[in-house]
């Protein structure tokens, strides 16, 4: 009996050893915590640097500061920013020393793009230009009905006007409203700062002068200007953008592949998005409107 007893009980013995082993390795296999999920990475380009030729009115309205680092962080390029006024950023395409561009004076851009020094040409936003000036306005500009008027109110006033006088596309728009004004300006009462939109609306602000300003630049600088909005609202003063790349055909040092990827993303629906909604939360307005997939003609409409 003693016998069968002990063997009995080393039998429930060895039972629920058995049992604590299976328990405990259950619990352990349940509390082992899942392996860590793998961070994708986005794959680096063969030639990640890409040179970027733009007005300064993309780079002084801040509107570069919020798209770049979403490019960048999308497709692993490297984005420099060269910023200056539109004509020098053409020359820069002509030259192969840019692998993309983007600019704002369509009657500068077509030549480019005809020559097939460009290709990829594609509508991307729009704002408008507005003439600015001293609040006491001594021409009385804001009196007058178009742009063209204003300016010869302004010339035929004692005020200063200030110009860029460098090429860009708003110098281009300027020099444009002046001619249809049948003026050819001159002399002291007309400055040329010689620099980008931000340094030539700080120079009139200083000199109570009147200038040609783009609105989205305009509006990230008005805290610090003591300028205000005196003629806006015409068709004709829209300001159209437009991305393209350089053709590699032609310059075949440019980095081809990174041109296409930031042309892509400028038109890209959720850049699209951001571009709409940029400024509003800081100006109460939109300082770009999207344009991608529309006709010029539908611009503004």
């Amino acid at each position: 009996m003693k016998k069968i007893f002990r063997s009995r009980l080393n039998f429930f013995a060895l039972l629920m050893i058995a049992l604590m082993v299976i328990v405990v390795g259950c619990g352990t296999a349940a509390t082992t915590p899942a392996p860590a999920p793998q961070t994708v990475e986005t794959p680096k380009p063969a030639r990640p640097d890409l040179i970027l030729a733009t007005t300064t009115s993309t780079q002084d309205s801040g509107l570069l500061n919020v798209l770049l680092p979403i490019f960048e962080k999308k497709t692993g390029y490297k984005v420099k920013t060269i910023a200056v006024g539109t004509g020098a950023a053409l020359d820069m395409g002509e030259k192969g020393d840019a692998d993309v561009l983007l600019v704002h004076a369509f009657s500068a851009e077509k030549k480019l793009v005809d020559d097939k020094t460009a290709l990829n040409y594609q509508l991307v936003m729009h704002n408008d230009f507005i003439i600015v000036g001293p609040a006491s306005d001594p021409a009385k500009a804001k009196e007058t009905k178009t742009a063209v008027d204003a300016l010869k109110a302004i010339y035929a006033s004692p005020a200063l006007f200030v110009s860029r006088g460098d090429k860009s596309g708003t110098d281009i728009m300027e020099k444009a409203l002046w001619k249809k004004a049948d003026l050819t300006p001159s002399g002291s009462k007309y400055l040329q700062s010689g620099q980008g939109m931000g340094a030539t609306l700080t120079m009139a602000s200083d000199k109570e002068a009147y200038t040609l300003t783009d609105r989205a630049t305009y509006l990230s600088m008005k805290k610090n200007l003591k300028l205000d909005i005196l003629v806006q609202g015409e068709a004709s003063l829209l300001n159209i953008y437009h991305v393209m790349q350089v053709n590699p055909e032609k310059w075949p040092k440019v980095n081809a592949d990174g041109a296409k990827a930031f042309v892509e993303f400028m038109i890209n629906p959720d850049t699209q998005k951001t571009i709409g909604s940029y400024g509003t939360d800081k100006y109460g307005q939109a300082l770009f409107f999207p344009d991608a997939g529309k006709k010029m003609e539908d611009v503004g409409k």
